[in-house]
């Protein structure tokens, strides 16, 4: 039996959030799309459950290459546009939309305003993008974006690909990865080394951490403690950056084994 005095560390997690979002309207997640990555909406559902069990609103803003085109109405009246899946999600179709907010000097950052405005219920700002849109977007900004893939040796040539694109483009150093496969499959262990010897070694960038999702699992299916922690390294990662205690179920990432640059850059 639970302890009555004892605090609720479930709640705690939650009060923790709430402050840290009290001083700030949103925080902006950006994640590399991956046209090799037939279970990327997968994935992404798992980061939008990750948040809504913090009690967040999460606004999917889907401009990568594969992504559905907005309506004409978009170009009056994008609140319009944003589609209310559940209590905790929203969506909006976004493919091109990024490129309508350039400036002179090739930055869509004013984008990421526009959807502000369009969405102020919104915790949390998924922007799935290609890199080429999200250097675009996010660049001079203190984000982690999320690179995404699975075990085909084209996703994941994709997603460093991605990766060397934004460390080089938009100065973004430190990154996160989500694998679309079972997390106790040891390839994608060795997937998730790959992409980080070859980062630090060639980028000068950093893999922080990994999680794998199982995209054949149901939806009621318990959430893997990685996807959790992982979700909350991704807030701490957007300004301001507040620290949050770590959860009692979070599993903190796998250790990755460095491997030598040659054998990085073949498996790649």
């Amino acid at each position: 039996m639970r302890d009555a005095f004892r605090p609720n560390p479930v709640q705690d997690q939650a009060d923790g959030l709430r402050r840290l979002f009290a001083s700030s309207r949103v925080r902006y997640i950006p994640v590399l799309s991956n046209p090799h990555v037939l279970s990327s909406g997968v994935l992404l559902e798992g980061l939008c459950a990750a948040f809504a069990e913090l009690g967040l609103h999460t606004l999917v803003v889907d401009a990568g290459e594969m992504s559905p085109q907005p309506t004409e109405l978009a170009q009056v009246d994008l609140g319009a546009c944003v589609e209310h899946l559940s209590a905790h999600v929203s969506y909006l179709a976004a493919r091109g939309l990024p490129l309508r907010h350039i400036n002179a000097h090739g930055s869509a950052a004013q984008f990421l305003e526009v959807v502000a405005d369009a969405a102020p219920f919104a915790d949390v700002v998924l922007l799935h993008a290609s890199a080429a849109e999200l250097a675009r977007m996010v660049a001079s900004r203190e984000v982690r974006p999320v690179l995404l893939a699975d075990t085909d040796a084209q996703s994941v040539t994709h997603a460093y690909a991605g990766m060397k694109w934004l460390s080089q483009r938009a100065g973004l150093m430190v990154y996160s990865l989500l694998m679309a496969c079972p997390p106790q499959l040891r390839l994608a262990e060795r997937i998730a080394q790959q992409i980080s010897s070859c980062a630090d070694g060639f980028l000068g960038a950093v893999l922080r951490d990994w999680a794998c999702m199982d995209p054949r699992q149901p939806a009621s299916a318990p959430m893997a403690p990685e996807l959790r922690y992982l979700a909350r390294e991704l807030l701490m990662a957007a300004p301001p950056g507040a620290m949050l205690e770590a959860p009692a179920d979070a599993m903190p990432l796998r250790p990755l084994l460095r491997k030598s640059r040659a054998d990085a850059v073949a498996a790649l």
